[in-house]
Parts: C-alpha cells; sequence; structure tokens
C-alpha cells in the first residue's frame, strides 16, 4: 500500500495545475511534522503545543545558511533537523520534571515566546522584516527551472516533489523506529511510567528522545517551509501553528501513522475550503470549527480508526 502511494504521489504533478501542486507541497511539509509530532504525543505520551517553535529553529536555520552562507537550500535541511533535534533533546531534560497540562503548558510558553526572541536577535534574525530568500542563487528552481532525471521541473514542481522525497523518507524512518524496541519502550512510557519502570525501561532516557526525535522532524519541516514561502519573519511560524498541528495529529489518530497524509491535507485544505464557504469575517472561523468537531464526533480516533475498521471488515468478509 505504501509503494502504491508513493507512486501515485510522484505520478500526481502530470494530472494536476503548478499552482495546485505548490498547494500539494505543503501537504507534504505538513505530513512530516505530524509524523514527528505523533511519535511524541501519539507514541510516547507528552501533549506538545510547542512544535510551531521547533519549525521556526527549523526554518531560520535554513534561512540563515542559504542567505549568510550560500548553502544551497537541500544542504540545509538535514542541518535544520539536527538544531532543531538538539533544541528539542535540549527542552526534554527539564520536561522530565513535569507532565500533563504542565508540560502541555510549558511547550505552548515555547511557542509563545520564540517570536519575541526572533525580533530580539534582530542582526542575526532580521528582527521584524525577516530574511527573503527569493531569487537567490541558492534556491533551486526560482529563477530557472531544473533537471531532475530527465524531467524540466519549475519552482513549485521542483518544491513538490523535495516536500514529499523528504516526507516518505521521514515517514519510512519513523515506522523503522517504532516497530522495534524503542517504540515499545515509546508505548510503555505512554501507558503507564510505572509499570515502563519496573520493566526496565529508562524514563529520562527515552522522554528526551522522543522530544529530540519529534523536534527534528519539525525542524526538517520547518526548512521545507522556509523553501516553500521563500521568505521568514515571525509570522511565519505563529503561535496558531502549533495548535493547528496537534489538531492534524487528533484528526489523523493518536498513536498510529495510518492516517497522517489525511491529517496533513485536512489542515492545508479546510482553512482555504472554509474561506471559500463565506466571505465574511468571522464565517471561516465558524466553519473551521465546525467541522473540526464534526470529524472529532463521527471520528473519535482519528482516520487511522476508521481505516483500522474498513481493514477488520474487509478481513471478515474474506473470511467468510
Amino acid at each position: 500500500v505504501f509503494l502504491a502511494l508513493a507512486v501515485a504521489v510522484f505520478a500526481l504533478p502530470v494530472f494536476v495545475s503548478d499552482f495546485r501542486a505548490q498547494q500539494l507541497a505543503y501537504v507534504g511539509i505538513y505530513l512530516l511534522a505530524l509524523v514527528g509530532l505523533n511519535v511524541l504525543t501519539g507514541y510516547a505520551g507528552p501533549i506538545s503545543l510547542g512544535h510551531g517553535a521547533f519549525m521556526a529553529i527549523g526554518g531560520y536555520t535554513t534561512a540563515i545558511l542559504m542567505a549568510d552562507h550560500g548553502v544551497k537550500d537541500v544542504w540545509t535541511i538535514p542541518v535544520a533537523a539536527i538544531v532543531a533535534g538538539a533544541a528539542g533533546f535540549l527542552f526534554g531534560l527539564p520536561a522530565l520534571r513535569l507532565s500533563g497540562i504542565y508540560l502541555a503548558l510549558a511547550t505552548f510558553s515555547i511557542a509563545v515566546a520564540t517570536p519575541a526572541l526572533i525580533k530580539k536577535f534582530e542582526a542575526f534574525t532580521g528582527g521584524g522584516s525577516g530574511i527573503n530568500l527569493f531569487g537567490t542563487p541558492e534556491l533551486t528552481a526560482s529563477l530557472t527551472p531544473v533537471r531532475v532525471l530527465g524531467l524540466e521541473l519549475g519552482f513549485n514542481n521542483w518544491l513538490y516533489y523535495l516536500s514529499w522525497t523528504v516526507a516518505l523518507v521521514g515517514y519510512v524512518a519513523a515506522w523503522a523506529l517504532l516497530r522495534g524496541r524503542t517504540g515499545r519502550a515509546f508505548r510503555a512510557v505512554r501507558d503507564s511510567e510505572t509499570a515502563a519502570v519496573s520493566s526496565g525501561v529508562s524514563l529520562a532516557r527515552y522522554k528526551t528522545l522522543a522530544f529530540g526525535v519529534s523536534a527534528a522532524y519539525a525542524g526538517a519541516a520547518g526548512a521545507l517551509f522556509a523553501i516553500a514561502t521563500t521568505f521568514v519573519n515571525p509570522d511565519t511560524f505563529p503561535v496558531s501553528l502549533s495548535i493547528v498541528l496537534l489538531v492534524g495529529v487528533a484528526v489523523s489518530g493518536l498513536g498510529s501513522l495510518l492516517g497522517l497524509v489525511a491529517g496533513a491535507v485536512f489542515i492545508q485544505f479546510l482553512p482555504l475550503w472554509a474561506q471559500s464557504v463565506s466571505t465574511s469575517a468571522g464565517a471561516p472561523a465558524v466553519v473551521y470549527g465546525a467541522v473540526l468537531i464534526l470529524v472529532m464526533f463521527l471520528l473519535p480516533g482519528g482516520f487511522a480508526r476508521l481505516v483500522a475498521r474498513l481493514g477488520s471488515l474487509t478481513t471478515r468478509g474474506y473470511d467468510r
């Protein structure tokens, strides 16, 4: 199924417009961020309301490397993941003393403080003016199309393939991590910390590891986001981004990788659809909230639970 999905993803730009390819590129970026957040919240248990801040760290790492040091955009992505992952790991150390709503509030404080910190170090981050990447030679295909495997790709199609390649590689890496001993330790910590400790699981090791891995995914997503927007400033990574990501994970289904594509599509296209329904000022927010409540009511376990139920029905029908 995954191979079929990968083939469909890489064939899709042939059948959609250039503008739609750009929108779908953002779906791939959100997918990467949701994979990381689900590793932490869905598998290890801690609720994070600060992943927008880790995306900002990754985005600014990419922007600074490109604008100030002439590094090609593609090569900044792993660096952004490492920097954000290190920040997440360091945050995980003091977070060991917190749990539940207190940990959620601590992560939310990071998202709230990040825009102010970005403006504070203006010489380094550009402050409120931000950093412009459009038209720079380090931004692939921004000035002239690029040829990849015999295909000539404009910026939007290049962005689509780059985002989805990184997202699918990250998806496979997360699957490999979670299906082994580390994934079992994460689930043990999530289900019962007392039972996990009595079974020999180190809370300090696996909680900080979960924060580090999750933040690394967010950093890579932030790097792609900076490349996609070709510009970063404090408003590029608002406080609401952290909440939107948590909504995407909840819609996808906590503790499962099955529904994450649906969650990424949800947070990318639902706001656009809500805006198209009504042009009045507050109507899009009302439509967004109503649809979100409806989805949570009809799919309390997220899209992953729906997929599991459909698979169960298919198996039963085959057995009969």
